[in-house]
């Protein structure tokens, strides 16, 4: 079936057919979001037989580096070559990088390997979002981009526990495995059902300097924003690398400014409402992602929680985020607004992480899945409604590269709120430790000896497992006599001190939500009631309309 007519929103197909193509990309962005945490869980059984325990980060920093740098340059060549090809290719890589890592015997293997799993992923999270963009008039993008918040929510938090039961049953090779039968059927639907066609005849032009700039760029502020995981802000690896990263994002800025056709078109930032849209969705970000890796920790290290068990204990967040998405989703189909129901959102975010950062100790487990509740509330309704906004403020033609360059600053918030973050755990733990320790029952003399001896080490305090043999094991053996009848009143301040470090990540949090709150208030609404021309949509208008990257051979 043909589009009635050229510059509508929606790609006419049988609705079956639609079904299963929103079906594959749904299980394709659960795929690759799922990998960005599925191997937490597994890295200790990872590093233990393939021995790179120096250099494990990196097997979740190889992944997000390739996958982040990768997407805006992925939704560009979607928009120029159709949605199809760059689908199959990008799924192609990522079997085979999923395969790769787990037949990895080294360390280093893994990490390459990993890397070029995520260069697959890339595409998946924008080009995913774009696909259902085409497919669907603005009128019916809200219930689908609904359902895409909650497979990403769902994915990014039952990874952990997947990863830790697959590892402890049939072994770490298989969290990548299990990858290869869904990817085949996500790839034989995507091949059998989306449309082929590029969206213009003309042969297109890609900007090959603007995408090497762009991963030069890229790539020392992500990997700067990772190294703050162990460095400070003033460490040539951290600060140095990330002001290199600025300095070639500004070369990158007037290279695309010359550019007939780049990669990340700058009149994109002159649409207000993509704008808005880009930065409410990157403090968003940088505030969701605080409780995604502080609160699993905090359950590890005070309630004595596995990782597989902290895994399910945040099944409240997820319950709230899931809720909200899909519902989120139906009242903006059903209404045509979403205004309101993102600074609704916004401001509930930010209550919830204020509830958060009440966290203690001694806090009641059903008043903190409570208030993780709420959380996950807010979160739901942001990752689809912001999507649905810059999809409906461009040109057709632009809908893969807005929606790459809006995935870019949501993956890039969340690495710097995460580093951000973790520079405030890390300062108020170091604060709040000898404060708990003078304030509890301990002699001054215990808690002197306790720094003294070396058991006080950071590091050894917030690990998992037995907290109390950690610190005896840690002390002089002369000195473990001494400090024995002491050690649950030790275990007692530090894990007061963690939980107050814990809350005050989330007090950054806020202010990203607040932040959020004020630039929804600037967003103009145009309320989506129906399929809805180019023209209508577009702002500000550009030349040489093109309709969406679908629409080529829609009845093929």
């Amino acid at each position: 079936m043909a589009l009635p007519y050229p510059n509508v929103a929606s790609v006419a197909i049988d609705p079956r057919t639609r079904t299963q193509i929103v079906i594959a990309v749904m299980l394709g962005l659960f795929l690759a979001a799922l990998d960005q945490t599925i191997v937490g869980t597994a890295l200790p059984r990872i590093v233990t037989d393939l021995h790179g325990n120096e250099i494990y980060t990196w097997a979740f920093t190889a992944y997000l580096l390739t996958a982040t740098i990768s997407g805006p340059i992925y939704g560009k060549l979607s928009d120029l070559f159709g949605r199809r090809p760059v689908l199959l290719f990008a799924v192609g890589v990522f079997l085979v990088g999923s395969a790769l890592s787990g037949f990895s015997r080294e360390m280093w293997q893994l990490i390459g390997f990993r890397a070029l799993q995520g260069l697959g992923a890339g595409a998946l999270f924008p080009v995913a979002l774009a696909v259902i963009g085409d497919l669907f008039d603005p009128a019916e993008r809200g219930k689908y981009q609904g359902l895409v918040g909650a497979v990403f929510g769902l994915s990014s938090l039952i990874g952990p526990a997947i990863g830790g039961v697959i590892t402890d049953t049939v072994g770490w090779q298989w969290v990548f495995f299990v990858n290869l039968p869904v990817g085949a059927v996500v790839f034989a639907v995507i091949w059998r059902a989306l449309p082929r066609g590029r969206p213009s005849a003309e042969a297109p032009r890609i900007d090959y300097l603007g995408a090497t700039v762009l991963v030069a760029a890229l790539v020392p502020i992500l990997v700067g924003l990772t190294n703050k995981q162990s460095a400070s802000w003033g460490d040539p690896s951290v600060g140095g690398l990330i002001a290199l990263g600025l300095v070639i994002a500004a070369i990158f800025v007037w290279i695309e400014s010359r550019a007939i056709d780049p990669i990340v078109p700058l009149e994109l930032f002159r649409n207000r409402s993509f704008t808005i849209s880009v930065i409410a969705m990157f403090v968003a970000s940088m505030a969701f992602f605080a409780p995604i890796v502080f609160l699993p920790r905090w359950f590890q290290v005070v309630e004595g929680a596995s990782a597989t068990q902290s895994g399910y204990q945040i099944l409240a967040l997820l319950g709230g985020l899931i809720l909200s998405a899909i519902l989120s989703g139906q009242l903006v189909a059903r209404t045509g607004r979403y205004k309101p129901l993102a600074l609704g959102a916004s401001v509930v975010l930010a209550i919830g992480l204020f509830l958060l950062s009440n966290l203690r100790a001694d806090t009641p487990l059903p008043l903190l899945w409570s208030w993780m509740f709420v959380t996950g509330i807010g979160v739901g309704p942001i990752f689809s409604v912001f999507t649905l906004v810059v999809q409906g403020a461009v040109p057709l033609r632009q809908i893969g590269t807005a929606t790459s360059n809006l995935t870019l600053f949501q993956q890039v918030g969340g690495s710097v709120g995460l580093a951000a973050a973790g520079t405030v755990f890390g300062s108020r733990l170091v604060e709040e430790l000898p404060r708990q320790l003078a304030a509890s029952s301990l002699p001054p003399q215990i808690v002197a000896s306790f720094f003294a001896s070396g058991a006080g080490s950071l590091n050894r305090l917030t690990g998992v497992g037995d907290l109390g043999q950690a610190i005896l094991a840690g002390a002089p053996v002369a000195t473990r006599a001494q400090l024995e009848p002491f050690v649950p009143d030790i275990v007692g301040a530090i894990h007061r001190a963690f939980s107050l470090a814990t809350a005050s990540t989330f007090d950054f949090g806020i202010v990203a939500a607040l932040v959020a709150v004020v630039m929804v208030v600037f967003l103009r609404e145009a309320p989506m009631r129906g399929p809805v021309r180019e023209e209508a949509t577009a702002a500000p208008p550009l030349p040489d309309r093109q309709p969406s990257p679908l629409a080529g051979e829609a009845g093929k």
